[in-house]
């Protein structure tokens, strides 16, 4: 089984080098064919040279700016039974595509494998109610997808799909420019199969849109977009603004 490691990248000079070097790290420790796709998403900073240094890495260019416009020309650019989607300024764990993998081995019915952020620069006191309102992920995945029957939940930078089932509902939605995007997958993909929350799979990330909008904020425009794209198949909010670390809160894990 090959996986294909996908992530947009705009102006991630400052991120995307530990996320690659910890993507190729955990390709290595967990022995399966791999490579990894950068989808260069219009960046004017050296994004495309430090991703095109690591090895495995092919970099495609997507000149229309959106996440999912650059993620679906790195998904079509990518060879893999698997996607793997990440966003540039993650920080994969020991054992998170090994767990991945082993839960599509398990279940020949699960379309995709998703799991929480852990915003790993943010102070313990911000940090405790972020996890608190992702503990309630797997909850509402499951109401969404088994009861109501209305979608399921992704983390749309920390998930796994395959690739056949990512065919079959055409790819990810290019129309949306960036919030309700992973909610829109999943709830197509919930259509054909199952889509799995689990809390095996963490995956370290950058609080800085968090830090921006601050928690109480985000966490409403999150939850009030995911309940829109469900309800009325579309995001309520149309707007957003790219966030960039400065030098002083690029603090990364080891």
């Amino acid at each position: 089984m090959k996986v294909s490691f996908v992530m947009p990248a705009y102006n991630e000079e400052q991120l995307i080098g530990k996320c690659l070097e910890s993507v190729n790290r955990e390709i290595e420790r967990s022995g399966y064919e791999a490579e990894i796709v950068v989808a260069d998403n219009g960046s004017t900073d050296r994004t495309r040279g430090i991703a095109a240094s690591f090895p495995r890495v092919r970099v495609v260019v997507e000149s229309l700016k959106g996440a999912n416009r650059a993620r679906q020309t790195g998904f079509k650019a990518s060879t893999g039974e698997f996607i793997a989607s990440l966003d540039a300024d993650t920080v994969v764990p020991p054992g998170w595509l090994t767990t991945a993998m082993r839960g599509f081995e398990r279940d020949p019915a699960l379309v995709a494998i998703t799991g929480p952020f852990i915003y790993y620069d943010l102070p313990a006191w911000k940090r405790v109610p972020t996890q608190l309102f992702i503990s309630t992920y797997p909850v509402v995945n499951f109401l969404m997808q088994h009861v109501f029957h209305a979608g399921a939940t992704l983390q749309g930078g920390n998930f796994v799909v395959r690739r056949t089932a990512l065919e079959k509902i055409g790819g990810h939605n290019t129309s949306i420019e960036f919030y309700g995007d992973d909610t829109d997958t999943a709830q197509r993909l919930s259509k054909i199969g199952t889509v799995q929350w689990t809390f095996k799979l963490p995956i370290y990330t950058s609080a800085r849109r968090l830090k921006h909008e601050g928690v109480v904020r985000m966490g409403v425009r999150y939850a009030l977009n995911f309940f829109w794209m469900i309800f009325f198949g579309k995001p309520y909010t149309l707007t957003y603004k790219d966030v960039r670390p400065s030098d002083k809160d690029d603090r990364r894990p080891a």
